[in-house]
């Protein structure tokens, strides 16, 4: 049985490889994949999941880091070598809902996204057209790129098919909480029930360290451990998480 179904879309259904919710294998699906209001959503049992989840780029969370996130001075951006006259290209490998994607790309940066879960590259290539089509992201979309696939075990030729120099890697994988824990809200459990936890984080660091030409920036909770590897270089520490900078030369002006 299928984790994720599509509903009353047959090309969406072939495109991402899911069935749909008319066939056998869609019938039991726990989460659906549907339009809703002009968007794709994601939803299931809203008892366990709450609310449908989508990617948006132009309205709510992203339109207000847009306008008052700080800047450069973000933690994300100076991690990520973002400086007076930096602005590296960035492979986000563990895209997710492309959140980070979009404020690098917000302020100047190239990114590509690699996302492997078929249903959460549906979300974003969805909220990417949506964003292209918005005057106020339409340029900040065109800087933003979609790969499909699995970066721990394909980073390279996923990379090299996309278009976007990899100077700058990022990476932040799933990191097990426990399912008492009050950080595994809805929207988090529903996204885990897809993504599952990142057992493979070592993997993808080495494949990272392998193909980044500058730095790997992985984003972890403050308190955790590093991934199982090298030792970061630098890190930068913000209220609840930190990032782990491994450098192999510095970010100059071009």
């Amino acid at each position: 049985m299928s984790g994720v179904a599509v509903e009353g879309d047959a090309a969406l259904a072939d495109r991402w490889g899911l069935p749909g919710r008319e066939s056998p294998d869609g019938a039991e699906a726990a989460l659906v994949l549907r339009r809703e209001n002009g968007r794709l959503v994601l939803a299931g049992d809203p008892r366990a999941y709450g609310k449908p989840l989508a990617v948006d780029f132009v309205a709510g969370r992203a339109a207000h880091r847009r306008r008052f996130g700080g800047g450069r001075g973000q933690l994300i951006a100076r991690a990520c070598g973002l400086a007076r006259g930096v602005t590296p290209s960035v492979v986000d490998a563990t895209a997710g809902l492309g959140r980070d994607a979009f404020v690098l790309a917000a302020l100047g940066a190239e990114v590509l996204m690699i996302e492997r879960v078929a249903a959460i590259a549906a979300l974003l290539e969805d909220g990417l057209a949506r964003a292209r089509a918005d005057a106020d992201t339409a340029e900040i979309a065109a800087r933003m790129h979609l790969a499909r696939g699995d970066a721990g075990r394909d980073l390279a030729s996923l990379v090299a098919g996309g278009g976007v120099a990899p100077q700058v890697i990022h990476l932040d994988p799933m990191f097990p909480h426990r399912e008492k824990s009050a950080l595994v809200k809805k929207e988090m459990r529903l996204f885990r029930a897809l993504a599952g936890d990142d057992a493979d984080a070592p993997r993808l660091l080495e494949a990272a360290l392998d193909v980044a030409t500058h730095r790997v920036v992985v984003k972890r909770p403050r308190k955790a451990p590093p991934i199982p590897g090298p030792a970061p270089r630098h890190v930068l520490e913000g209220k609840t998480s930190r990032y782990d900078l491994y450098v192999h030369r510095a970010l100059t002006p071009p």
